[in-house]
């Protein structure tokens, strides 16, 4: 009795099985060669496949979607002092550990927690300016979208039902998308959640990118804390195994177990692997305990706004999803459950934890639309149909990619641009008092040259009073302009349509020298050391003023 290879066909692939025959022909090097080039050949035709299937069509679908919303360039005033910030890290290799930016709180602790994020927003923006700034959002954006549309696909089992949850979604997440670190963090956030699904239904070895995947998170976002916690939670949600009403805890094996186990000690152990140490670890945890005026006054921090549409479609999918269990009986895993829970809990407390409540509503969103929705069948794809929509996709996209004077535009709608390049060409007196959200442009424009009052890091100026000082002058109360004299302001960079710009108009002793339809720029007269016969012309949409 001897073995001869012969060849099955395989799911995707051709697979060589032994065969026992009373036959022994010659198993020449020709022959394996022939073989191999037979399963090179068949692997590539069925990635191919792959590329252009149903399954990837509706993943390109949702690329498009985030191109189209992307390609609108909506800018988080954060954005510019983590560009500034990034290219500086890279120019110097050093990592600051005082204020640099800004006249009210210089020299005061403060550390670069997202400085990994940083570098990368900073180099993308030297290498391509607005536009690579933009086509990497719409990376990010896309990337998070496949990924959602991934783990609801795998917690499903239904390509389709993954699609409609990602796509209902989509309109949930995608206003929080903008160029800032908290997009990786989130696309972190959904690997997370998929390499714990497949963990679930038995795929081991993935598990292992968790620690190195958690090394580059807490050094590029806060919400790492997240990671962990979820981990934590698939980890405890599966010690014992019990079912009550429509909630089943399934019981890890002793192996997996362990596994899990050793996972999250070493993401834990990964934690001080960062240019500060243990201070990256515990600053989510001074973000959330020690900024009462943050929360109050900054729009992410605010309750989930139930009058707007964004609110009332988290409510909607909430209450239908509750209504759904009573209606259908549904079962879920405890760790599904306590998630779910846990994202729509903090989504209503902050809005900007909506952008929790999308990963962690997806699959269960999924599964419900996998009991109508019928499987895909893949002999009954339509390839050449699915390359045709695709190729269109990507046309529609090279396309409508915004032209630089679009993108320019888009920023100068919403910052200081104009007011800048007058501020340069005219020594205009500081200290200057800014508005929050110019506080991150103004040190993109001038890095160290001209101190800001306040940015986008909240919580160093809330730490020194600054913050709450702030809103008191911005909302002219009693006393603002006396703390304006306090902090010896000579001149003031704010939106023009705010109550301190009004106020400031009808005072003797402030000068308007510069305005456009955004920004209003008023010197005090005694320290004033331009005037308005040498600034430049007035916008021609001002009339009267």
């Amino acid at each position: 009795m001897s073995e001869r290879y012969t060849v099955m066909p395989g799911v995707g692939r051709e697979e060589i099985h032994l065969a026992d025959t009373t036959e022994a022909p010659a198993f020449d090097t020709a022959t394996a060669g022939t073989l191999t080039a037979v399963s090179t050949t068949t692997h590539l035709l069925e990635g191919l496949k792959w590329l252009i299937s149903f399954p990837a069509m509706l993943g390109a679908f949702l690329v498009g979607a985030a191109f189209w919303t992307g390609r609108a360039f909506g800018v988080d005033p954060d954005m510019w002092w983590h560009i500034k910030l990034g290219q500086t890290i890279l120019a110097t290799h050093h990592w600051p550990t005082v204020d640099p930016y800004s006249f009210t709180v210089h020299g005061q602790p403060w550390i670069a927690f997202e400085w990994l994020g940083d570098v990368l927003i900073g180099a993308v923006a030297r290498i391509g300016g607005v536009r690579g700034l933009d086509a990497l959002l719409i990376v990010l954006s896309a990337a998070v979208m496949l990924a959602l549309y991934a783990f609801a696909t795998i917690r499903s089992g239904n390509s389709k039902a993954g699609f409609l949850a990602a796509g209902a979604l989509f309109f949930l997440a995608n206003p929080p998308f903008s160029m800032r670190s908290q997009m990786l963090g989130y696309l972190f956030l959904v690997v997370t959640l998929i390499v714990l699904e497949l963990f679930r239904q038995g795929n081991r070895r993935l598990i292992w990118l968790l620690p190195p995947l958690m090394l580059a998170w807490v050094n590029t976002h806060g919400s790492f804390i997240i990671g962990l916690g979820v981990i934590l939670i698939y980890l405890v949600c599966g010690l014992k195994e019990f079912h009550l009403g429509g909630i089943e805890a399934k019981s890890w094996t002793a192996r997996e177990r362990v596994r899990l186990e050793l996972v999250f000690l070493l993401c834990l152990a990964v934690l001080p692997v960062t240019p500060y140490g243990t201070r990256l670890a515990v600053f989510p945890f001074q973000v959330a305990s020690s900024l009462p005026v943050s929360m109050a006054h900054i729009q992410e921090w605010q309750p989930m706004p139930f009058t707007l549409v964004g609110g009332k479609m988290f409510l909607a999918m909430v209450l239908g999803f509750f209504i759904l269990q009573m209606a259908l009986n549904l079962t879920w895993r405890l760790e599904e459950v306590t998630l779910f829970l846990g994202g729509a809990a903090m989504a209503c407390l902050h809005v900007r934890f909506i952008l929790l409540f999308v990963p962690f509503f997806a699959p269960l969103l999924a599964t419900v639309a996998a009991r109508w929705l019928p499987h895909y069948d893949r002999a009954r794809d339509k390839y050449v149909v699915n390359a045709v929509l695709m190729a269109g996709v990507i046309a529609a996209m090279m396309h409508y990619f915004p032209s630089r004077t679009f993108l320019d535009e888009k920023v100068a709608e919403n910052f200081p641009t104009k007011a800048v390049e007058y501020m340069r060409q005219h020594p205009v007196p500081g200290p200057t008092f800014n508005n929050y959200g110019f506080g991150g442009y103004l040190i993109w424009s001038f890095g160290t040259e001209h101190k800001v009052f306040i940015d986008g890091r909240s919580e160093v100026y809330e730490e020194a009073g600054v913050l709450a000082d702030y809103f008191h002058i911005m909302e002219v109360r009693p006393g603002a302009l006396t703390l304006l004299g306090n902090y010896g302001i000579q001149s003031c960079l704010i939106e023009r349509e705010t109550p301190l710009a009004t106020v400031l108009s009808n005072l003797p002793d402030w000068q308007k020298v510069y305005w456009d339809n955004t920004t209003v720029l008023f010197v005090r007269r005694k320290a004033q050391a331009i005037s308005i016969s040498r600034a430049t012309p007035m916008n021609a949409s001002a009339p009267g003023e």
